[in-house]
């Protein structure tokens, strides 16, 4: 249902994305990690680029979906929680995509990513990944939504809403989502997904204090714009002291 529902996704633009943030090291990146990798989706066409890729993800369901796509590609898939993983050895790059930096809730949450992130990485190492922008939370505020999307024979609705929580800086998604074959609901699941946003100044405390230098916070979609109120989703990029 996960990959269903985002194969419109462009994964292979945002591994383009992903590559041209490699030029803010001196490294030649060849080993990468991907902590939160899902089912793969950043993983396996990074890997297929050349890349010796390691992703983690804490959901076992997850990691054997990504598992059962990979062919010909050099990456493993390695069961833990971005919080307290630690591999015993380093990359020259870490992603983490998809706002996955944002399903940690709590500061020492966050503190505790970015430090497996640090103990993950060589000197001069880049961690990438994207978060949405409080600003334009703030802004333009969630939105009731609708998405529908083919799954062989069958379809997939999903109905989401959003809820703000700006003391903290949290937005919990209330996603209800239902499987349909012919006339038929298949299945019914109801989730609240609890999203952490983030400001500019904030992050770049948070980054400086993990021991990392930013070198570029831009919108998503189109780096060569101001970062604003009007790009929900931000991409940064920082370097390891």
């Amino acid at each position: 249902m996960y990959d269903a529902l985002y194969a419109s996704k462009d994964y292979e633009g945002e591994c383009d994305r992903i590559e041209t943030a490699f030029r803010h090291t001196t490294r030649d990146v060849h080993a990468v990690l991907d902590l939160g990798c899902g089912t793969g989706n950043h993983a396996i066409p990074l890997a297929r680029r050349g890349y010796r890729v390691c992703g983690v993800d804490r959901s076992e369901a997850m990691l054997q979906r990504a598992r059962a796509k990979v062919s010909g590609a050099d990456v493993e898939f390695v069961l833990g929680d971005l919080r307290d993983v630690r591999l015993g050895r380093r990359f020259d790059a870490c992603i983490v995509m998809f706002a996955v930096l944002g399903y940690q809730t709590t500061n020492r949450d966050v503190v505790a990513t970015l430090d497996t992130v640090h103990q993950h990485l060589e000197p001069d190492g880049l961690v990438v990944f994207d978060v949405w922008n409080g600003a334009a939370v703030l802004a333009v505020g969630p939105r009731d939504r609708v998405r529908e999307t083919a799954d062989g024979a069958r379809r997939l609705l999903r109905i989401s809403s959003g809820t703000l929580d700006v003391r903290r800086h949290l937005c919990h998604v209330h996603a209800h989502q239902i499987l349909i074959a012919g006339d038929s609901v298949v299945s019914e699941t109801a989730e609240t997904h609890t999203m952490r946003y983030f400001f500019p100044m904030e992050l770049e405390l948070l980054l400086d204090h993990a021991g990392f230098d930013v070198m570029e916070m831009t919108p998503f979609d189109d780096p060569q714009r101001p970062l604003d109120a009007s790009a929900w989703n931000m991409l940064v990029v920082a370097r390891r002291r």
